[in-house]
């Protein structure tokens, strides 16, 4: 599908997310190091569990706000409410007055907001964009999301430790001309609804308390499915890993790694700090999933996939155990490669996997409870940071170490069951042939 073709809704949402993206991966990866010097490691882990608490459940009523009020509507209300955050993020980080908890109040009610403005994003695409063609167009949304990623933090171990109030008051500007285009320039696009079915909903009393505990009624499916239950437990474990790049990493790098020349050319230098340094390894990251995700996809397509995750949660350990014994800037670059490399061996077969465990008239249920492996899992994470005080950074990279190991065995031995599962279905459906 060519630019040209693209809903005007799409393109004025892709460069306007965009620039903001940039914007927000210049001081979202650094809120942890900032947390954890400003109120301390305990206080840190606790506001940020509760922070992803929060999020979760503003994120059970997104959808449904979307298909209920619309998603031009929601949208824009969503970046009013970010805007409106951002005001009191700058006046807690201005020159004139600080205040971390009011910082941390705003930090939530952005992730809030956030929470409120994707789901209404990805089902606009879905609605303006004919089915053949969704694929390419989510996946140039992803890819701008990982250039932004790519430079936001670069920028942004600059900017948010030396200037956070112009930082942050430049994401203040930015959130609210956004608002204003999403008002003036995007249309509503929530499909129509015949007459009896929209007197239908209308009259039903449907509240948006309605709406979470239904979603929260189809997460049952876990209890009567041993299989899919295997599955969210390894993937809330090894989540543990791949969530701790903007907590335990940020941390870490921050506190614990001097500062070291990166590279040397006659009279020059390339010197950084903990703070760049971190930055630099966010960047990588992104760097390598928008090259290889695609690379990736097809070459894991060609293995069993019970030995890619298998291998994917080792990789996510061998990452972690390289960032718990090093503070070396080359070794910590090789603990990325590793980290990315786990990442993106599972990016291409997770949902076709998930599709397979499901009965075709479940897998509505079966997806969204998937979803609790990541929102479990960004839950638990924070709980890294006090741990540093418990027992120290070494030994609670190795604990993430052995999560990953334990995720490895749960998937080893699910996968090993699903085999024979889906062996015996298959001689049922001979013997039923003959």
């Amino acid at each position: 599908m060519k630019w040209k073709d693209w809903d005007r809704n799409i393109k004025v949402r892709l460069l306007g997310e965009f620039t903001f993206n940039v914007l927000f991966w210049m001081y979202f990866p650094f809120m942890a190091v900032y947390f954890a010097d400003e109120l301390g490691k305990g206080m840190a882990g606790a506001l940020l569990v509760a922070s992803q608490l929060v999020g979760v459940f503003a994120n059970l009523v997104g959808g449904y706000c979307a298909d209920r009020y619309g998603r031009k509507k929601m949208m824009v209300f969503a970046a009013a409410g970010q805007t409106v955050s951002f005001v009191f993020f700058v006046l807690a980080n201005s020159p004139w007055f600080t205040s971390p908890i009011i910082t941390f109040l705003a930090f939530t009610a952005l992730g809030v907001f956030g929470s409120l403005y994707w789901p209404a994003s990805h089902a606009m695409i879905a609605d303006v964009v004919p089915e053949k063609h969704r694929s390419s167009v989510f996946a140039v949304f992803y890819t701008s999301i990982n250039i932004s990623v790519v430079f936001g933090p670069i920028l942004g171990s600059i900017f948010f430790f030396q200037y956070r109030f112009g930082l942050l008051l430049a994401c203040l500007v930015v959130s609210f001309i956004l608002t204003i285009i999403l008002d003036k320039m995007i249309r509503e696009t929530v499909p129509l609804r015949d007459t009896a079915e929209a007197v239908q909903e209308d009259s039903s009393p449907r509240k948006w308390s309605d709406a979470v505990w239904n979603q929260l009624k189809d997460y049952r499916v876990i209890a009567s499915d041993k299989l899919f239950l295997l599955f969210i437990v390894a993937g809330i474990l090894v989540a543990q890993t791949f969530m701790q790049l903007d907590l335990l990493i940020a941390v870490y790098t921050t506190e614990k790694v001097p500062e070291q020349t990166l590279l040397s050319v006659g009279s020059w230098d390339l010197t950084l700090t903990g703070e760049k340094l971190f930055g630099y390894l966010v960047s990588s990251n992104g760097l390598l999933v928008a090259l290889f995700t695609v690379f990736m996809a097809k070459w894991m397509s060609k293995y069993r996939e019970g030995n890619v995750f298998v291998m994917s949660s080792v990789l996510y350990g061998a990452g972690m155990f390289v960032f718990g014994s090093t503070d070396l800037v080359w070794f910590l670059f090789i603990g990325i490669v590793i980290f990315t490399a786990a990442e993106l061996m599972v990016v291409g077969i997770q949902e076709s996997f998930i599709s397979k465990l499901a009965p075709e008239h479940m897998r509505g249920q079966y997806f969204a409870a998937a979803g609790l492996r990541f929102t479990i899992g960004r839950s638990i994470a924070p709980v890294t940071i006090p741990m540093t005080m418990w027992i120290g950074f070494q030994n609670t990279f190795y604990v993430l170490v052995f999560l990953a190991l334990m995720s490895a065995v749960l998937y080893h031995f699910m996968f090993k069951a699903f085999d024979r599962k889906e062996q015996t279905v298959k001689l049922a459906k001979t013997e039923v042939l003959t």
